[in-house]
């Protein structure tokens, strides 16, 4: 079975599998040219990967070539004739008219036959073939026009979060996992939209980092509102906190908050439950003869072994 790499086309870009083919030579972090749908690519490879783990693996390209020093130069030629490119896009959307949408990135493969231009909009009946044709006749290339979501658009225009640190989607984020409200709440944070929400208008893609960590250690903690006996009384849960591993509790007497850990909680309403359950006797004969144990029976009451 011929050995899989992980290639990489941007600097935070997907990683896409390819097959060794008969390099022998090809090591992690080697520049090589591959062929796409969008014709010819130059990646770098990332790492090797074992084929078992590849869904798909009947089906990879090879690796063409190891990249030469003349494509690591024509590619930095092409790149840096995108922002030109993008600039000359949005001249000719506003000269068609073409409304409600966002131009956001061009990118040029590394020997300038394929052009892209990424761009964001909310309109779905949005029509973009007319500026294509005219895109095409201005650079003489192929050019395809990507629609991208809100999330990616944050990722291209870089800037800084709420944390005020760079954005973590044009440090380090090479994908996008799933973000939901149940994190946030999971975690104790503020619903307000200005607390959980990015740049991009969506879910922080941080909720994600320390969410299992929460749910992991509530597994063994009170929820709010459950009564809860302390060495200082009885009392309900307040809150929780999870990364402590403890809870505040407002006591019954007095009405203090105190902070308790762990280990010195008791669930005060499962030990009134069972000392109710202890206290009412068994339910299962009702004529008596009970044998199962719920009452207490004197050593004359116990039968004989004979």
């Amino acid at each position: 079975m011929e050995p899989v790499v992980g290639i990489r086309f941007q600097k935070l870009g997907k990683l896409y599998h390819f097959s060794v083919g008969t390099l022998e030579d090809i090591q992690a972090g080697d520049h090589v040219v591959v062929e796409t749908k969008r014709g010819n690519q130059l990646g770098q490879v990332i790492a090797f990967v074992e084929p078992e783990k590849v869904f798909q693996r009947r089906n990879l390209r090879p690796v063409t070539r190891k990249a030469n020093p003349r494509d690591l130069v024509l590619r930095q030629v092409w790149q840096d004739k995108e922002l030109s490119a993008l600039i000359t896009c949005r001249e000719k959307a506003h000269q068609l008219g073409v409304k409600d949408v966002k131009f956001v990135k061009a990118e040029y493969s590394f020997d300038g036959t394929w052009l892209t231009f990424y761009y964001a909009t909310e309109n779905k009946k949005l029509r973009l073939n007319n500026l294509q044709n005219a895109l095409t006749r201005s650079f003489r290339t192929r050019v395809e026009l990507q629609l991208i979501g809100p999330r990616d658009v944050a990722k291209y225009l870089g800037g800084h979060g709420a944390c005020s640190g760079p954005r973590c989607c044009s440090t380090f984020l090479t994908d996008f996992s799933p973000v939901s409200i149940r994190m946030a709440k999971a975690q104790g944070i503020s619903l307000n939209p200005q607390e959980i929400t990015g740049m991009c208008g969506r879910l922080r893609c941080c909720l994600v980092y320390e969410y299992e960590q929460y749910v992991e250690a509530k597994k063994n903690l009170p929820k709010v509102g459950k009564r809860i006996d302390t060495p200082q009384g009885p009392g309900k849960v307040r809150d929780v906190r999870a990364l402590r591993d403890s809870i505040l509790v407002e006591l019954e007497e007095t009405g203090e908050y105190v902070e308790i850990f762990r280990e010195q909680m008791e669930p005060l309403e499962e030990l009134e439950a069972l000392q109710k359950k202890a206290e009412a006797g068994c339910a299962k004969h009702e004529g008596g003869g009970c044998d199962c144990g719920a009452k207490t029976q004197s050593p004359s009451e116990m039968p004989s072994e004979e």
